[in-house]
């Protein structure tokens, strides 16, 4: 019997231990950050994809919390767009005929990253040509 007492107390030594470590390394989780403003006008300055050089491409974004929405115009073709901001971070596609997605990193007035159509990809980097909204 006092065997069984002897195994039964180490293993609620266990789990009170185990339970006080996991309480006292929970983190609070942080606060969340508002994503960052990009609605307005942009000027997309792309590496072309195909063929050395770059072609300009322009974006009017409107954004609704972390949602964005708007229209591209790029050299071939336009039409709307949508896509996220999570804090820094930014995603977005054209609604076109051929679909272009573009994702990278928001720096005040500057976004830059990846774009990719057809399972290929290249360098873009933006501008903002107006005042945040």
């Amino acid at each position: 019997m006092d065997s069984r007492r002897s195994k039964l107390h180490t293993l609620l030594v266990i789990l009170l231990t185990s339970a006080l470590c996991y309480v006292a390394s929970a983190q609070q989780p942080e606060p969340q950050q508002p994503p960052d403003n990009i609605a307005g006008s942009w000027t997309i300055y792309a590496n072309n994809i195909n063929k050395a050089g770059s072609s300009l491409k322009t974006v009017q974004i409107t954004q609704n919390g972390n949602i964005l929405t708007g229209r591209f115009k790029g050299p071939h073709q336009s039409g709307k767009l949508q896509g996220w901001v999570n804090v820094h971070h930014v995603e977005f596609s054209t609604d076109t005929r051929e679909v272009l997605t573009f994702r990278g990193q928001i720096q005040g007035n500057i976004m830059s990253g990846l774009y990719g159509i057809q399972g290929r990809h290249a360098q873009w980097r933006a501008e903002r040509t107006d005042s945040p909204q």
